[in-house]
Order: structure tokens, then sequence, then C-alpha cells
């Protein structure tokens, strides 16, 4: 990591102004000896830990900042079904897979619900999300989704909808249809990152923070290094995802960080929610280049998007992300914004997680596509089985043939925020 990752308080956002609990691990001073050390105690981190501990590994987690402090804390808190790239894994290996590439795009839902009830996680948890189309050419891709859902059985309540479905829902005319699936929703992000990491904490997992690892030493039981202490275990997983800087000779040029960006008004009064969003439930955009949105638990519009992969942040969140918001719902002009943030998601060039093993006990999996929430469970469920010894699904993952782009951030960057320019042009397309 750079100086200017490390040892940072929680961003100004929402969520942390509404976080259930301050979180306060101590910083790492001593030499330890676990099964297995994780770096970093964002989602996958935190959820893969929880998933070992349950099985009963000695489990110790180190982050630079705060538990939730990166994307995991700051994200539009859209719980959404598939791992981005999983259709190039069924192109890959067959449709021999596709039955467990069904099951593993939900598993991410299931967990998160499994743990909101066993470890009683406030979060704000609620199902409900719509995916709507801008253009005609996008509504094939819905009608394969429901047809899938419909083929196979799919228990929970999803409707395709049409024009006036989606503007019923949305209360805009800017969309000509749509797919509601109700096991998808919403939560706030940062309480269940915390929530998570709690209940992992009572199970005997020991969290650090304020403890950026510097270095890793390799070996049949490899050490993470920072800078007052060390930790030796069977296997190390790192956990960094856009602010992953460890083993760059076999990670770097593969995940480039975009930032994303929120506002969050101040709270409607029933009208306006009823004229905003009646159904209470999360909408995101089907463009390459898209925007998505959804209430708070206290009624606040929660707008974000406009995905930068320049490298640089907008001089003024609001400005940037105000205008789409009142193009949508003129009748929220006049709200004040209460809060604008934003962060860096992690963008491999072909929008598949990297997952793989560095001397066969130093495991990773990084690079979500700005759709973490779901996907970052199911891997690190994956990454617990993994280490265990079962491989199967590790595999198909691990055996992806990941685009590298060589030459620094920079450079890799400038060569992102150029493909991004086509897909906008693409999104313009009617």
């Amino acid at each position: 990591m750079s100086p200017s990752d490390q040892r940072q308080e929680h961003t100004g956002s929402y969520y942390a102004a509404t976080a259930n609990e301050i979180s306060d691990y101590p910083v790492l001073e001593d030499a330890l000896d676990v099964d297995v050390a994780i770096v970093g105690a964002g989602f996958t981190g935190v959820a893969s830990a929880l998933t070992l501990a349950e099985r009963g590994y000695r489990v110790a987690v180190l982050e630079a900042n705060r538990v939730g402090w990166g994307a995991s804390g700051r994200n539009g808190g859209q719980l959404i079904a598939g791992v981005s790239g999983e259709w190039k894994v069924r192109e890959k290996h067959g449709d021999s897979v596709a039955d467990l590439l069904w099951g593993m795009r939900w598993r991410g839902n299931d967990i998160i619900h499994e743990r909101v009830a066993k470890y009683g996680i406030d979060c704000d948890l609620k199902n409900g999300y719509v995916e709507v189309a801008s253009k005609a050419r996008q509504l094939p891709d819905l009608e394969a989704e429901a047809e899938e859902l419909q083929r196979r059985g799919h228990p929970y309540e999803f409707r395709l909808l049409d024009r006036a479905g989606a503007q019923d829902i949305t209360q805009t005319d800017a969309y000509v249809g749509g797919l509601l699936t109700c096991r998808n929703g919403h939560l706030h992000p940062l309480n269940l990152c915390l929530g998570e990491a709690r209940a992992a904490t009572g199970l005997g997992v020991q969290f650090y923070e304020l403890s950026p690892v510097t270095a890793i030493e390799h070996g049949q039981r490899p050490a993470v290094i920072t800078d007052h202490g060390r930790v030796r275990a069977d296997a190390v997983i790192l956990a960094g995802n856009a602010y992953q800087r460890l083993e760059m000779k076999h990670l770097g040029g593969y995940v480039f960080p975009a930032g994303s960006y929120i506002i969050a008004t101040e709270p409607l009064d029933e009208d306006r929610r009823r004229r905003t969003n009646p159904l209470d439930v999360a909408v995101c955009e089907m463009n390459e280049i898209l925007d998505y949105w959804r209430l708070s638990a206290d009624g606040r519009m929660l707008y974000g998007g406009r995905c930068n992969y320049s490298g640089r942040d907008p001089k003024s969140i609001e400005a940037m992300i105000a205008p789409r918001m009142h193009a949508l719902y003129p009748h929220l002009a006049d709200l004040r914004v209460d809060y604008q943030w934003g962060g860096k998601i992690g963008i491999p060039v072909n929008r598949v997680p990297v997952m793989g093993r560095i001397e066969g006990n130093v495991y990773h999996c990084i690079g979500y596509s700005g759709h973490g929430v779901n996907a970052t469970h199911i891997m690190g469920e994956v990454l617990a089985d993994a280490i265990a010894g079962t491989l199967e699904t590790f595999d198909l993952w691990a055996g992806m043939d990941n685009v590298r782009i060589p030459g620094g951030q920079a450079f890799g960057n400038q060569m992102i925020a150029l493909g991004m320019l086509w897909y906008r042009l693409k999104d313009l397309r009617p």
C-alpha cells in the first residue's frame, strides 16, 4: 500500500455517520501463530474469516485502516446475485459447469441472509431489486434472465416488467422495461461488515486495525509482516481488492482502481418517497457506465454511479451526481445533499475476478467490478474451501486467463479509461 492508503479513519459517508459501532481493534504489536492470516478487513477478508472460524480455524485479520474502510463500507449497498465474468467461466469450461455457476450466483445472497439472522446483524437488509433497461436492445437480456429463473424454479418472487411496469416501480418514464427480483435487495454495507467482524470475533478471530502489512515471507508456513509485529500461518489470504499493493510481481497489472461516487440527500417525506421509490427497492441501470439508487432506512435518496476510470477524483461529487438524479426525479431538486463520498473499486481488464494462489499457500481473490457485496461472500467461502482442500470451484476461477497490462498503474488506468470511453459510446447507441 502507498502511505496515503494507510492508517486512515472512515470516509465521511452516510454509512460511517450511521454505523452501529466504531471499531477499535488493537494494533498488531506481537508475533502470532495461527492457521490462517488474512490481509484486509473488507468483505472478502471478513467473510472468509467468519467462514473459517465457523469451521474451527484459528484466524487473524490485519487491516491497514478500519474494518470496512474501503469499498466494502462505502458501496451502493445493492445485494445483486452473480459474479462478474461468470459467463466467461462457462464459455471456457463448458456447459458442465452451468449448474455449479447457477448455484454460486445466489450463494452470496444466502450467506448474507443466513448471517444476518444467525448473528443478529442490524444492517437494514431489505429484499427487492430492479434492473432497468434504457433501450429496447437491452430487453432480450432481461427476458433471458427471467426465462432462466423460471426454468430453474427460482423459489423467490421475480417479475419481468414492461414499460408501464418499470415506470410504476421507478416512477420515471426513462426506462422501457426491467426485471424485479426479490431475493436481491439492499442493505447498509458498513454495518454488515462490522457485524460479521463482531460475529467472527465471538468465534475467536483476532482482528488488528491500523496495522498495514508491509511484506510477506514465503515458505512452508508463510508470515505477514507489519511495522510492529508478524503473523505466521499455514495459509494466507490477500483480500485488499482495489487497495491491494502486496505481491505486485504476481498481481500487478491485473486489477485497476476505478473511482465510484455516491450522494445521500436529506430524508424524503412520505409523499416524495412514494413518488420516487414506492416499493423501496434498489434500482440499477443496464448501461456499461451506469447509475444506481435506493432509499436508505431513514428515507434518504442514495444515488451513485458515473465510474471514473482516469484515476482522478472530481472536484465536487455533488456537482457530478446530483444533476443526474434531478433529471430522473425533478421533485428532488430542492433537497439538501447531506453526504457525498467516493472510493475505489477493483476492475479487472476482462471483468473476471483474479483468483489464485502464490507458492501454494498464499491465496487471493481481487477484482469484483463493482458487484462485490454478493461476490465477496461467495469467494470468501470458495477460499475457505480451498484452504480446507476442496479445490473444484477455486480451480474454475483460478484457471481463467486474466488479462495483465504492463507498465504500472498510471499507464494501466489510461488504457482502462480509453476502453471505457468505447463502452460509453456503446451506451449511446439506440
